[in-house]
């Protein structure tokens, strides 16, 4: 591998916002230091340095936390205003966010390593999802109920409360919008925290909140790690977590959150196929099969891990992968040719660079596009193994796919839902019927057809099956995570 670009220390951004004292904790509209004084450093991966110190929320830090989105629910200045007002609130929200998304973007870039142009449509897109839901206020309904005439029964939707929100490290910006959107729309209060590795930008969201007509204490940030975390789950006053991150961590988020019932959306891990048919568009299906492991260097839920090929074009295919592959180029963040950043952390290279060795001691054979150097990894293609190899069957998140076969649709469905994941699934075939029949078949809850990772603002559901999930974000779908209803019954 030639080694990654990078660009001249001088010319790379130096937002404003890393200057001065540590990042604080926003608590009820003010910026305040956790009560034990303790801060943690977030580093860029590209270079090993720090970037600024963040406060380390407490039990007691989540306590003011929570207890300031209480009094925001409950008083009339949120949940209770005018759903135009509400409306207006979230397009000031996603104005603001599109006038400093260059800042935005480049805080993602140095905080977890994506490229300049992947995080900028991370931004991008989060606008839109916000502008999305400024829609949704004036269009939640409740039902009338057929009933004897001296009875008037009828349903209302209600906000649940404080909502948790909890996002992973790989989709900063993005991640925060899917649950300030359906959160803010449907009247709740928000305590939000970051993932302790990149939370820069949520501070800096913090910031530009403050700029809106958004009454102080719906949104408070808290920043720090599982001890956090914790705290956040197993808040009496919290009535409902959205997660976005690791299964091991979404089950403990579960098992926490069960003590007082909470509402709970998880979405979680895949372990995605991209199954690949004999008569598609072979060159267009290995661009979107290395995007799909390849694309944000493989620290994606939604990536295409395991990939499957009709045995009959799999050499011809395999050569087109390995073709696609080398065009990945490696470097900096910043640098205009860069296609893949660094992973975000040396814990999680150590953790990636080690299901190569899991894959190797399994029998597995590498195809890379190159070495590792620093926190760089190419793509890389592991073939002869099987179901059962741990590096078929666990998430890697990492630049990491592996390379399988498949006689007909019936074995290529069997194949793809051989994993206690369901997340996502990409299909590549010119066949009307087939496409249509391997997306039903697949346990998956988004299947791409001759795509891979067509995200949606807002409009459509996204979520997983088996262990990659609970609940849906986005859609219709959303309102039922978000708000209960209430039955009344009127004795006339």
């Amino acid at each position: 591998m030639s080694t990654p670009l990078t660009v001249d220390p001088a010319a790379r951004p130096a937002p404003a916002f890393l200057t001065g004292p540590a990042k604080k904790l926003l608590i009820d509209g003010a910026w305040t230091s956790a009560r034990s004084g303790e801060t943690f450093e977030t580093f860029d991966p590209a270079t090993g340095k720090a970037l600024t110190s963040v406060a380390s929320a407490g039990a007691e830090d989540v306590d003011r936390a929570v207890a300031a989105a209480r009094r925001a629910f409950e008083a009339p200045s949120w949940a209770a205003i005018t759903p135009y007002r509400r409306s207006r609130v979230l397009l000031q929200i996603a104005d603001v966010l599109e006038a400093h998304a260059e800042e935005l973007a480049v805080l993602d870039s140095l905080d977890m390593g994506g490229p300049l142009w992947m995080t900028r449509w991370l931004v991008d897109h989060s606008v839109e999802v916000l502008r999305h839901y400024a829609g949704w206020p004036t269009k939640i309904y409740g039902q009338t109920a057929p009933s004897d005439p001296s009875a008037f029964h009828y349903t209302l939707r209600q906000p649940l409360g404080v909502v948790g929100a909890i996002t992973a490290w790989n989709g900063p910006v993005l991640q925060l919008a899917w649950k300030l959107g359906p959160a803010l729309a449907t009247g709740n209060t928000v305590v939000a925290k970051p993932a302790e590795w990149s939370p820069l930008s949520a501070l800096r969201i913090g910031e530009l909140l403050l700029e809106t007509d958004l009454p102080h204490g719906v949104v408070n940030i808290v920043t720090g790690g599982a001890t956090t975390g914790e705290a956040l789950t197993g808040h009496r006053e919290v009535d409902k977590i959205s997660f976005t991150g690791s299964l091991a961590v979404g089950k403990r988020i579960l098992e926490v959150s069960s003590k007082d019932l909470k509402r709970v959306t998880l979405e979680l891990g895949g372990k995605s196929p991209t199954i690949v048919f004999d008569d598609a568009d072979l060159e267009a299906a290995a661009k979107g099969a290395v995007a799909g492991f390849a694309q944000g260097s493989g620290e994606g839920c939604v990536a295409g891990s395991r990939i499957f090929v009709q045995e009959s074009v799999r050499e011809r295919f395999r050569e087109l992968l390995l073709r696609e592959m080398k065009a990945y180029t490696l470097g900096d963040p910043f640098h205009p040719e860069t296609r893949m950043g660094p992973l975000a952390s040396p814990q999680h290279f150590q953790r990636v660079s080690s299901y190569l060795d899991i894959a190797r001691e399994e029998g597995g054979t590498l195809e890379t596009a190159g070495g590792s150097e620093g926190l760089y990894m190419p793509p890389t293609l592991i073939e002869n193994v099987g179901a059962d190899a741990r590096v078929v069957g666990e998430e890697i998140f990492g630049p990491v796919a592996a390379l399988m076969t498949f006689t007909d649709a019936d074995d290529a469905i069997a194949q793809g839902n051989d994993t206690i994941y369901g997340l996502s699934a990409s299909v590549w075939t010119t066949n009307l019927e087939r496409a249509h029949r391997t997306a039903s078949g697949l346990r998956a809850g988004t299947v791409w057809i001759n795509a891979y990772a067509d995200m949606s603002a807002g409009t459509v559901p996204f979520g997983g099956f088996k262990q990659s999930g609970i609940g849906r974000e986005h859609g219709i779908e959303v309102l039922d995570a978000y708000t209960e209803t209430k039955t009344v019954m009127v004795h006339l």
